[in-house]
Protein backbone atom coordinates (compact mmCIF):
# COMPACT_ATOMS: atom_id res chain seq x y z
CA UNK A 1 0.00 0.00 0.00
CA UNK A 2 1.82 3.08 -1.30
CA UNK A 3 1.46 6.07 1.02
CA UNK A 4 -0.11 9.23 -0.40
CA UNK A 5 0.01 12.50 1.53
CA UNK A 6 -3.11 14.55 2.11
CA UNK A 7 -3.68 16.81 -0.87
CA UNK A 8 -1.86 14.54 -3.32
CA UNK A 9 -3.19 12.29 -6.07
CA UNK A 10 -4.06 8.83 -4.74
CA UNK A 11 -4.85 10.06 -1.21
CA UNK A 12 -8.46 8.82 -1.17
CA UNK A 13 -7.59 5.31 -2.41
CA UNK A 14 -4.75 5.09 0.12
CA UNK A 15 -6.93 6.28 2.99
CA UNK A 16 -9.72 3.86 2.07
CA UNK A 17 -7.36 0.88 2.31
CA UNK A 18 -5.70 2.21 5.44
CA UNK A 19 -8.91 3.02 7.32
CA UNK A 20 -10.60 -0.28 6.37
CA UNK A 21 -7.56 -2.16 7.67
CA UNK A 22 -7.37 -0.14 10.90
CA UNK A 23 -11.13 -0.53 11.51
CA UNK A 24 -10.96 -4.30 10.98
CA UNK A 25 -8.07 -4.61 13.45
CA UNK A 26 -9.81 -2.35 15.99
CA UNK A 27 -12.91 -4.57 15.95
CA UNK A 28 -10.87 -7.76 15.93
CA UNK A 29 -9.14 -6.88 19.23
CA UNK A 30 -12.39 -6.71 21.31
CA UNK A 31 -13.60 -9.93 19.66
CA UNK A 32 -10.40 -11.73 20.65
CA UNK A 33 -10.70 -10.39 24.21
CA UNK A 34 -14.37 -11.44 24.43
CA UNK A 35 -13.81 -14.99 23.17
CA UNK A 36 -10.70 -15.37 25.33
CA UNK A 37 -12.78 -14.51 28.41
CA UNK A 38 -15.64 -16.76 27.31
CA UNK A 39 -13.34 -19.72 26.73
CA UNK A 40 -11.65 -19.26 30.13
CA UNK A 41 -14.78 -18.71 32.23
CA UNK A 42 -17.50 -20.40 30.20
CA UNK A 43 -19.77 -17.37 30.57
CA UNK A 44 -20.18 -13.90 29.10
CA UNK A 45 -20.47 -12.37 32.58
CA UNK A 46 -16.84 -11.57 33.20
CA UNK A 47 -14.34 -8.70 33.15
CA UNK A 48 -13.20 -9.64 29.64
CA UNK A 49 -16.66 -8.84 28.26
CA UNK A 50 -16.60 -5.40 29.87
CA UNK A 51 -13.14 -4.68 28.40
CA UNK A 52 -14.32 -5.91 24.98
CA UNK A 53 -17.37 -3.63 25.07
CA UNK A 54 -15.22 -0.63 26.01
CA UNK A 55 -12.86 -1.56 23.18
CA UNK A 56 -15.72 -1.20 20.69
CA UNK A 57 -15.90 2.55 21.35
CA UNK A 58 -12.60 3.50 19.63
CA UNK A 59 -13.36 0.87 16.97
CA UNK A 60 -16.68 2.58 16.26
CA UNK A 61 -14.91 5.92 15.92
CA UNK A 62 -12.59 4.35 13.36
CA UNK A 63 -15.62 2.95 11.53
CA UNK A 64 -17.15 6.42 11.20
CA UNK A 65 -13.87 7.74 9.77
CA UNK A 66 -13.76 4.77 7.36
CA UNK A 67 -17.32 5.37 6.17
CA UNK A 68 -16.64 9.08 5.57
CA UNK A 69 -13.61 8.39 3.36
CA UNK A 70 -15.37 5.52 1.53
CA UNK A 71 -18.12 7.96 0.49
CA UNK A 72 -15.54 10.13 -1.32
CA UNK A 73 -14.87 9.72 -5.03
CA UNK A 74 -11.19 9.30 -5.97
CA UNK A 75 -9.78 11.22 -8.91
CA UNK A 76 -9.41 9.30 -12.17
CA UNK A 77 -5.89 8.87 -13.52
CA UNK A 78 -6.79 10.34 -16.93
CA UNK A 79 -8.24 13.46 -15.28
CA UNK A 80 -5.16 13.78 -13.05
CA UNK A 81 -2.78 13.54 -16.02
CA UNK A 82 -4.79 16.16 -17.90
CA UNK A 83 -4.96 18.65 -15.03
CA UNK A 84 -1.40 18.16 -13.75
CA UNK A 85 -0.11 18.90 -17.25
CA UNK A 86 -1.61 22.39 -16.94
CA UNK A 87 -0.78 22.92 -13.26
CA UNK A 88 2.91 22.05 -13.76
CA UNK A 89 4.92 23.35 -10.77
CA UNK A 90 2.24 25.58 -9.25
CA UNK A 91 0.94 24.92 -5.75
CA UNK A 92 -1.99 22.51 -5.98
CA UNK A 93 -4.22 20.27 -3.89
CA UNK A 94 -5.62 17.07 -5.38
CA UNK A 95 -8.59 15.00 -4.18
CA UNK A 96 -9.74 17.59 -1.66
CA UNK A 97 -13.03 17.10 0.19
CA UNK A 98 -13.69 20.45 1.83
CA UNK A 99 -15.92 20.15 4.86
CA UNK A 100 -18.39 22.65 6.30
CA UNK A 101 -21.19 22.44 8.86
CA UNK A 102 -23.75 22.26 6.05
CA UNK A 103 -22.09 19.84 3.59
CA UNK A 104 -18.93 18.27 2.23
CA UNK A 105 -17.69 19.36 -1.21
CA UNK A 106 -15.39 17.27 -3.39
CA UNK A 107 -12.77 19.03 -5.50
CA UNK A 108 -10.48 16.91 -7.71
CA UNK A 109 -8.10 19.88 -7.88
CA UNK A 110 -7.50 23.26 -6.26
CA UNK A 111 -4.74 25.50 -7.64
CA UNK A 112 -3.20 28.38 -5.68
CA UNK A 113 -1.17 31.30 -7.03
CA UNK A 114 -0.91 34.69 -5.34
CA UNK A 115 -4.39 35.95 -4.49
CA UNK A 116 -6.01 33.39 -6.78
CA UNK A 117 -7.52 30.11 -5.60
CA UNK A 118 -9.29 28.19 -8.36
CA UNK A 119 -11.18 24.96 -7.75
CA UNK A 120 -12.52 22.32 -10.11
CA UNK A 121 -15.65 20.48 -9.06
CA UNK A 122 -17.22 17.68 -11.14
CA UNK A 123 -20.38 17.54 -9.03
CA UNK A 124 -22.93 19.97 -10.50
CA UNK A 125 -24.95 19.73 -7.27
CA UNK A 126 -22.24 21.60 -5.36
CA UNK A 127 -23.23 25.25 -4.96
CA UNK A 128 -20.26 27.14 -6.44
CA UNK A 129 -21.17 30.41 -4.70
CA UNK A 130 -21.43 28.70 -1.31
CA UNK A 131 -18.12 26.86 -1.79
CA UNK A 132 -16.33 30.04 -2.87
CA UNK A 133 -17.63 31.97 0.12
CA UNK A 134 -16.79 29.17 2.56
CA UNK A 135 -13.15 28.86 1.45
CA UNK A 136 -12.76 32.63 1.27
CA UNK A 137 -14.16 33.01 4.80
CA UNK A 138 -11.74 30.41 6.20
CA UNK A 139 -8.77 32.15 4.57
CA UNK A 140 -9.93 35.58 5.79
CA UNK A 141 -10.14 34.14 9.29
CA UNK A 142 -6.41 33.42 8.94
CA UNK A 143 -5.70 36.98 7.66
CA UNK A 144 -5.26 35.91 4.03
CA UNK A 145 -7.07 37.65 1.18
CA UNK A 146 -8.02 35.51 -1.78
CA UNK A 147 -10.09 35.53 -4.96
CA UNK A 148 -11.76 32.12 -4.87
CA UNK A 149 -13.41 30.74 -8.00
CA UNK A 150 -15.11 27.35 -8.41
CA UNK A 151 -15.46 25.88 -11.90
CA UNK A 152 -17.79 23.04 -12.91
CA UNK A 153 -16.55 23.18 -16.50
CA UNK A 154 -13.14 21.50 -16.93
CA UNK A 155 -12.24 23.49 -20.05
CA UNK A 156 -12.81 26.84 -18.34
CA UNK A 157 -10.92 25.64 -15.27
CA UNK A 158 -7.88 24.64 -17.35
CA UNK A 159 -7.97 27.94 -19.25
CA UNK A 160 -7.88 29.79 -15.93
CA UNK A 161 -5.02 27.59 -14.68
CA UNK A 162 -3.04 28.32 -17.86
CA UNK A 163 -3.61 32.03 -17.35
CA UNK A 164 -2.41 31.77 -13.75
CA UNK A 165 0.72 29.91 -14.88
CA UNK A 166 1.54 32.55 -17.50
CA UNK A 167 1.23 35.38 -14.95
CA UNK A 168 2.31 33.54 -11.79
CA UNK A 169 5.57 35.45 -11.20
CA UNK A 170 4.13 38.95 -11.54
CA UNK A 171 0.94 38.14 -9.64
CA UNK A 172 2.75 36.47 -6.76
CA UNK A 173 5.36 39.24 -6.57
CA UNK A 174 2.60 41.85 -6.26
CA UNK A 175 1.21 40.28 -3.07
CA UNK A 176 2.74 41.48 0.19
CA UNK A 177 3.26 38.65 2.66
CA UNK A 178 4.77 38.28 6.10
CA UNK A 179 5.48 34.65 7.09
CA UNK A 180 3.04 33.21 9.61
CA UNK A 181 4.66 32.49 12.99
CA UNK A 182 2.96 29.08 13.03
CA UNK A 183 4.54 28.15 9.68
CA UNK A 184 7.62 30.37 9.32
CA UNK A 185 9.13 28.31 6.48
CA UNK A 186 6.07 28.31 4.22
CA UNK A 187 5.50 30.64 1.29
CA UNK A 188 2.12 32.36 1.00
CA UNK A 189 0.90 29.79 -1.53
CA UNK A 190 1.99 26.93 0.72
CA UNK A 191 0.30 28.52 3.74
CA UNK A 192 -2.98 28.87 1.83
CA UNK A 193 -2.64 25.20 0.88
CA UNK A 194 -2.13 24.14 4.53
CA UNK A 195 -5.16 26.13 5.69
CA UNK A 196 -7.40 24.61 3.02
CA UNK A 197 -6.09 21.11 3.84
CA UNK A 198 -6.99 21.74 7.49
CA UNK A 199 -10.70 21.91 6.53
CA UNK A 200 -10.51 18.81 4.30
CA UNK A 201 -11.43 15.26 5.32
Amino acid sequence: MKKAAKGSYGYIRYQKKKRILITAVMFLIPLVIFFTGYMQTGTRKNLFTFVAIMGCLPASKCAVSMIMICLQKPMGEKLYQNISGHVRDMTAIYEATVSSYEKNMNFPCIVISGLNVVCYCEDEKVDAAFAQQHIKKILQGNRLRANVKVFHDLKHFLERVDEMYDHREEWEASVSYEPDERYPDLSRNELVKEIILAICL
